[in-house]
């Protein structure tokens, strides 16, 4: 299980770009109901977790608008993984004008 966005604005974050599998967990704290946007495979991973957290403070789990492939979704959160370097072509012979050959 994997929190995306805790305690966030649920209507800034619950988007299609997020993947197919991410949930929204609505709970209560201290007489406040927060937002979590949280992604698993099962769903019972989720619910476990929030309910053995928060207990009677959790409220109800639904999945997100996400229409996103959880396979080819990236986070944005995720820092961006360095890029490879090409080794630089080696230089090409140039022909000059002492090299041509006369034929």
């Amino acid at each position: 299980m994997n929190v995306l966005y805790e305690n966030c604005e649920i209507e800034k974050v619950d988007t299609k770009h997020l993947p197919y599998t991410a949930y929204v967990v609505e709970y209560e704290v201290e007489g406040k109901i927060l937002y979590d946007i949280a992604v698993s495979a099962k769903t019972a991973d989720i619910f476990d977790h929030y309910y053995d957290k928060y207990k009677k403070g959790f409220r109800n789990l639904t999945q997100s608008k996400g229409i996103i492939n959880p396979r080819l979704w990236k986070s944005n959160k995720e820092s961006p993984k360095e890029k490879v370097k090409k080794k630089p072509d080696p230089p090409k012979k140039r022909e000059g004008p002492d090299q041509q050959t006369q034929g």
